[in-house]
């Protein structure tokens, strides 16, 4: 796995990522991490990799857009000194588009979206040892609705800063839509956005798959042969 010894594992993001985290800190004690994606890869990172004390932390807000985490991202990423950094964001920067669409002052659309996220990524790329961008979704398996075309285009535009930056991608809405071909869209998340709990695992196992962890490692074993 990529995520090394007594690494510091840093998740952002909007309500996906938050899902009931502890305020202000995002760690501690149990329920800290929230009730989601996070809470599942800290888990197997525990379970599977004890020995290599990975801290994660969860600073995640609900509601947030890219520009939001401009605005508080000395403070949650750059203060925090992680090792590893995973951003998930984009879905409010669509969703105030369609749920809201007089509010236009609410709205961010895919210029700013891009010079945003692209900017804090270059910024952040010195500190840190790696950045796993992980694209926005929408849990709709008709590709015509146009919430979810505008979704795929703000995905497009994770994977190209990714592409450009070096930095690793996770295509969230490519594992939902393996989990889709079999399950309507209201199974794994009722209004399309906040998945149940087979739905951050479908997210926490794309991440992790993105990092390398090894699903049929024996921990007891390896921590032997690190020990040994």
């Amino acid at each position: 796995m990529e995520i090394k010894l007594n690494q510091k594992l840093l998740f952002i993001g909007d309500s996906i990522t938050d899902c009931d985290r502890v305020m202000p800190h995002g760690e501690g004690g149990f329920g800290a991490l929230g009730k989601g994606y996070v809470s599942f890869v800290d888990a197997l990172l525990q379970a599977v990799y004890p020995e290599l004390g990975i801290r994660v932390v969860n600073k995640g807000i609900s509601g947030h857009t890219v520009r939001d985490l401009k605005n508080r991202w000395h403070e949650d990423v750059m203060a925090q000194k992680p090792d590893w950094l995973s951003i998930m964001i984009g879905i409010n920067d669509v969703w105030r588009q369609y749920d809201t669409p007089f509010i236009k002052e609410n709205h961010v659309y895919a210029e700013e979206y891009e010079e945003t996220l692209r900017k804090l990524v270059t910024d952040t790329q010195p500190l840190v040892e790696q950045i796993v961008l992980m694209s926005p979704f929408y849990l709709e398996s008709n590709e015509q609705d146009k919430m979810r075309q505008t979704m795929n285009q703000y995905g497009h535009i994770v994977k190209k800063i990714a592409e450009d930056t070096n930095c690793l991608f996770v295509d969230t809405q490519a594992a939902f839509n393996v989990v889709l071909k079999e399950l309507y869209s209201a199974a794994l998340a009722w209004d399309r956005v906040h998945p149940s709990a087979a739905g951050h695992m479908v997210l926490a196992r794309a991440f992790l798959n993105r990092v390398g962890f090894e699903w049929a490692r024996s921990s007891l074993a390896s921590a032997q042969t690190i020990i040994g």
